[in-house]
């Protein structure tokens, strides 16, 4: 099968995982029931994913892929800050609060069968994987003298409190609607304020996009 066939089919089959996930939870969702959903063969899910937990890990490394893009982009000591978090920031929120990460992380929580094997992944792709591309993204700006004192590693752990807070695991929960673009914008930029503040005599003029 040709790359770009491939990719289609693949995405194909991740959206089927997605929709039995919704119908069935985690425990409720088999392989069997993906690739019948996708109109795939068994034989092409395991080939392609190995297991259930496989196939789980690439519905969250795929939907966690573009805050990572985004923060690659930026080396500590390189660039903009004030950009990258710009374009970080909203691109986070919208991730970590869309119905398929609430999906994931709701699956997650059902994960008794599999000892904890998808909260795993979701941490390992996730804020694991986020916090020390921040971290190196501080590094910069606190040698520039733009953390207040704060260690890069205290600014991305701040960072992500004041951009997420609990609204993730109120939406979890089932107590909160995903924000709208004018929430996703201010906590952004809130958030990218209070963390990089202008440097003494400077101006920062970096907006939420």
């Amino acid at each position: 099968m040709k790359d770009d066939a491939k990719s289609e089919r693949r995405r194909q089959i991740i959206e089927a995982a997605y929709a039995v996930l919704a119908e069935k939870g985690y425990a409720g969702t088999s392989m069997l029931a993906v690739a019948k959903r996708a109109r795939a063969s068994n034989e092409t899910l395991y080939s392609w994913f190995g297991s259930k937990p496989g196939l789980f890990r690439a519905m969250v490394e795929e939907n966690a892929r573009t805050a990572a893009e985004i923060l690659q982009e930026y080396p500590g000591g390189d660039g903009d800050p004030d950009t990258a978090l710009s374009r970080l920031g909203p691109a986070l929120l919208r991730l970590v609060t869309s119905e398929r990460a609430i999906a994931l992380n709701r699956a997650a929580a059902a994960d008794s069968t599999d000892t904890g094997t998808l909260g795993r992944t979701i941490a390992a792709s996730g804020r694991e994987h986020i916090v020390p591309l921040l971290e190196r993204l501080f590094a910069g700006a606190a040698a520039a003298g733009r953390l207040g004192g704060r260690t890069p590693s205290e600014a991305a752990e701040l960072y992500i409190s004041l951009l997420i807070g609990d609204l993730q695991i109120r939406r979890v929960i089932g107590v909160a609607p995903p924000p709208d673009e004018t929430e996703i914008a201010r906590r952004a930029e809130r958030a990218r304020q209070i963390v990089l503040p202008p440097a003494a005599g400077s101006e920062v003029t970096a907006r939420p996009g």
